[in-house]
């Protein structure tokens, strides 16, 4: 076996393409959550666990769908932290993942105006749910890092095909496991401020939840470096799934 390069592995797709993909799937990605939530507070009035129960089944349902719809173009990050994280263990280059950051951001907060308008209500409502609190950040550290995990696992294992199904699936049942509902994301964090809804967050809030998001990430980094430590820059450009520009590790001497 040759001398595996650590060099990212650019895509065949056009950067705008990419970024028009994690611009759209973002902008799905807070729909979805948003307008659930909302949707859920006029079906369940009163009833907060079936509320929380309505948001988390519609966005792991969702958020399955999304992955499927634009993972082949730009892998389906719609997340900050997966972004810098790929870059960070050589899947794509710090380039596009910077650039990948204010599509992602723009795409969310698109969202949240796009749901809060789907249910008749102003398009931008600032959320006044406060959610800081040492739990809350501790719970945004660890859904954020098991996200990673759960991505990054897969894409090691060769199983990156089935990550729209696993992350759902995490994410839905890390509404439940965290107190913060886990957004294990800064750019659906920053979005959710737009809605003054069942899914927002107070701007105040918001800051907290992004600092232990990175954590979260860092954290996240470590324990995939630790625990795959010969994940190759081939196995990492597959996540979230494989998409154009993918080439088999063993090609890569």
């Amino acid at each position: 076996m040759g001398h595996v390069s650590r060099a990212p592995i650019e895509g065949a797709a056009a950067l705008w393409r990419r970024l028009a993909a994690e611009f759209l799937g973002s902008a799905f990605l807070a729909a979805i959550v948003i307008g659930s939530g909302i949707a859920a507070q006029r079906l369940s009035p009163g009833d907060t666990g079936l509320e929380l129960l309505e948001n988390s089944a519609a966005t792991a349902a969702g958020l399955f769908a999304i992955i499927l719809m634009f993972g082949p173009v730009s892998g389906a990050h719609f997340n900050p932290v997966v972004s810098l994280a790929d870059a960070a263990l050589g899947g794509i280059s710090w380039r596009h993942a910077l650039a990948y950051l204010p599509a992602q951001v723009a795409g969310c907060v698109t969202g949240a105006v796009a749901a809060n308008l789907m249910f008749a209500q102003a398009a931008v409502s600032i959320s006044v749910k406060h959610r800081a609190s040492g739990a809350h950040a501790l719970s945004e550290v660890i859904a954020t890092a098991g996200l990673l995990l759960v991505i990054f696992a897969l894409a090691r294992s060769g199983r990156a095909a089935t990550a729209p199904a696993a992350v759902g699936a995490y994410i839905g049942a890390a509404y439940w496991f965290t107190a913060s509902t886990s957004f294990a994301n800064p750019a659906i964090t920053i979005g959710r401020m737009f809605s003054g809804t069942f899914a927002g967050i107070a701007p105040s809030s918001a800051p907290v939840f992004i600092a232990a998001q990175l954590g979260g990430g860092i954290a996240g980094v470590l324990l995939i470096r630790f625990l795959y430590p010969s994940l190759s820059p081939a196995q990492a450009h597959d996540a979230v799934v494989p998409h154009e520009g993918s080439v088999p590790a063993e090609s890569i001497r």
